[in-house]
């Protein structure tokens, strides 16, 4: 079922199925530059990912979701909300907004697209009064990302012995963007 759909993207449950696109993904060392730069290395560790993920819509009913292009119907990667409930600078139980894509997909746009689609989807259909996001201060794409979607960088703080921008996103009485939901 697509629950978020853009001009040229639509959001849905990531599934067992895309495992080799989770594969494609996460064993790209480039894509984990500023993730800890380690990238998984086989489908068992893709299909784990999967099932954590799986597991955070089970229990928290909220959990990142598939990117996929609708020209191609295929995967661009994954984003969306994640319910962090261990204390992270200062905050706890809170959503972080996150967006994670395949390198052939950069440099197109989707991050911001479906960053703000998402923002969108978490105002208007979650009801969130604010979301969060972090970035590894040397990601200076996705802190442009952040900064596109109306974010504003309130600290920079250390996140796994790492300095990281902290970033806050409060929500407005009205929408700006023109995006669907189901």
């Amino acid at each position: 079922m697509v629950l978020i759909e853009t001009e040229r993207l639509y959001f849905r449950e990531i599934f067992e199925s895309d495992d080799a696109d989770m594969l494609e993904l996460d064993s790209d060392p480039e894509v984990h530059q500023y993730l800890g730069k380690q990238p998984i290395s086989n489908i068992i560790q893709a299909r784990a990912q999967i099932q954590f993920i799986r597991k955070q819509y089970a229990e928290n009913g909220i959990g990142r979701l598939a990117i996929i292009e609708k020209d191609t119907d295929n995967f661009v990667g994954w984003g969306g909300f994640k319910l962090i409930t261990n204390k992270v600078n200062g905050h706890q139980n809170y959503h972080d907004l996150g967006y994670r894509l395949i390198k052939r997909y950069w440099g197109k746009g989707y991050a911001t697209e479906s960053a703000k689609a998402a923002i969108e989807y978490g105002f208007s259909k979650i009801n969130l009064s604010e979301i969060y996001a972090i970035a590894d201060i040397n990601n200076l794409q996705s802190k442009k990302v952040l900064e596109k979607c109306g974010f504003i960088c309130a600290d920079v703080f250390d996140y796994e012995a790492l300095p990281h921008y902290w970033f806050e996103l409060k929500k407005r009485f009205q929408t700006l963007h023109n995006f669907s939901y189901f």
